[in-house]
């Protein structure tokens, strides 16, 4: 698929910038939803102060991936909604991020890995 992609564009001349710069980015990241910005930036404070981000997601996020402590695998560019897709392959890895507001709520969010 990544072959043909680059093929594709190599092929007609006309690439699509976007997809040539991350066809190969990937990031593996973890998040805790919230319904408000006050809930997750009283999160946020916890886990800085030294709870666990894992078990925070398990015990307060509205996301089914609070089973997995907030875990939601490796995926790439445009995969996640906007602003979420912005943070993740942008901001630094191993930071709690946010709070950042999407249209399912408020999250905290953890760049677990990345790959330019």
């Amino acid at each position: 698929m990544i072959l043909a992609a680059l093929w594709s564009c190599r092929k007609s001349g006309k690439a699509n910038i976007y997809q040539k710069e991350n066809v190969m980015k990937r990031a593996s990241a973890r998040h805790i939803l919230v319904a408000s910005k006050e809930v997750c930036e009283n999160l946020k404070a916890e886990i800085e102060g030294g709870k666990d981000f894992a078990a925070v997601a398990k015990e307060n996020s509205l996301c089914p991936s609070k089973r997995d402590g907030g875990a939601l695998g490796t995926f790439s560019p445009g995969q996640m909604v906007k602003e979420f897709d912005e943070v993740v392959f942008t901001g630094e890895v191993g930071k709690v991020l946010g709070p950042v507001k999407t249209q399912f709520g408020y999250h905290l969010i953890e760049i677990t890995n990345r790959t330019e």
